[in-house]
């Protein structure tokens, strides 16, 4: 095989552009300012300790067709504005452009007065309190539910404890069998010490969390994207884009130590929606008591949760109004690609607005 040869004017061309870009990114990140976290108004119609329930306003001033609430149910982990991060890749604008009425939990950043918060304190406590101030605030006697990935799980929970509250459950990146062979982050948790973890930590720092997702993929999470960033660097608009993936990446709460414990044992190491046994505040939780209509809607090329991990869900819930979306995309680029723009918020509001 013969070797590519370079002239030297190429070799030259190439470093003038590489300092061109350089410079002009510079100027670019100097001029990014603050970054929003979220860009939909939204009103606080509900607060306790360091969590938030908002209620988001239709840019348009259009009147919900909906008259059912959508509660969304982040995950613990990262911060929910990855649901509203820019105009133009905002799920929650994308539901409410298809007639729904939004509301969000905000967890919030826990600190170590939340050290010994568990379960049964988010699921029976906190989340059944937000449903509550939801119905209140909107006169309606029950919510739709929208869970993502961790929030999902917390969604499956409280739908079949209090299935009398919930209207329509929709699960997004949910993971429900926790020990799939193609989940490399159940692979990892599931050898840990998590009772020595907690005992010396306390509450599990956001940041090594964050460390651990992103050495799932290191060389496209760590490295390869910090060189792809150099061709965006002379572009404002994309430079933006970037900065406000990377604020969201890093902005990540520390997790109270009993419900990570928890979480932590009976999901990735006793599998316990697939495996039964599972209890919260006493109560056995068995998903076969999840009566009313189910949609699960799940991301193809996720390493978070696979598809493997999502799917199961179909077989384990107790209603036969089931149906399954799946997006070619990743855990990620189920919210803010515009492909997933295109197809999962539509989705969602047309199979809400149908029941």
């Amino acid at each position: 095989m013969s070797a590519i040869k370079l002239q030297p004017e190429e070799i030259l061309k190439e470093i003038t552009n590489f300092n061109i870009k350089l410079s002009e990114g510079i100027k670019n990140l100097r001029n990014v300012g603050d970054l929003p976290s979220g860009v939909t108004e939204k009103e606080t119609i509900y607060a306790e300790d360091k969590l938030s329930v908002y209620h988001y306003k239709n840019p348009t001033g259009e009147t919900p067709e909906n008259k059912t609430p959508l509660l969304i149910v982040y995950a613990l982990v990262n911060r929910p504005y990855m649901t509203d991060l820019q105009e133009n890749r905002s799920t929650v604008r994308g539901l409410m452009a298809q007639g729904q009425d939004v509301y969000l939990i905000d967890w919030g950043y826990p600190d170590r007065s939340d050290r010994f918060l568990n379960l049964d304190d988010y699921i029976n406590g906190y989340i059944d309190r937000c449903v509550d101030a939801v119905c209140e605030h909107s006169g309606a006697k029950k919510v739709n539910i929208l869970g993502i990935c961790q929030g999902g799980a917390f969604s499956l929970c409280y739908t079949a404890l209090h299935p009398d509250k919930v209207k329509n459950l929709i699960t997004m990146v949910t993971p429900v069998d926790f020990q799939t062979k193609d989940n490399m982050l159940s692979h990892w948790i599931r050898h840990i010490d998590v009772d020595k973890l907690v005992d010396t930590l306390g509450n599990v720092p956001g940041d090594l969390m964050n460390w651990t997702f992103l050495n799932l993929k290191p060389y496209r999470l760590i490295a390869q994207k910090y060189i792809d960033m150099v061709d965006i660097l002379d572009n404002p608009k994309q430079v933006c884009n970037f900065m406000t993936m990377e604020k969201w990446i890093f902005d990540s709460p520390d997790q109270a130590g009993e419900a990570y414990r928890e979480f932590v044992k009976d999901f990735y190491q006793k599998n316990s929606f697939i495996n039964g046994g599972l209890e919260i505040g006493g109560q056995g939780v068995s998903l076969a008591n999840i009566k009313c209509p189910v949609m699960n809607v799940y991301a193809l090329d996720d390493h978070l949760v696979p598809p493997s991990a999502s799917r199961p869900l179909g077989k384990l819930v107790g209603t036969k109004d089931y149906q399954e979306v799946s997006f070619k995309g990743g855990h990620i680029g189920i919210y803010v690609s515009g492909s997933a723009q295109a197809l999962v918020p539509p989705s969602i509001g047309k199979w809400l607005n149908a029941r």
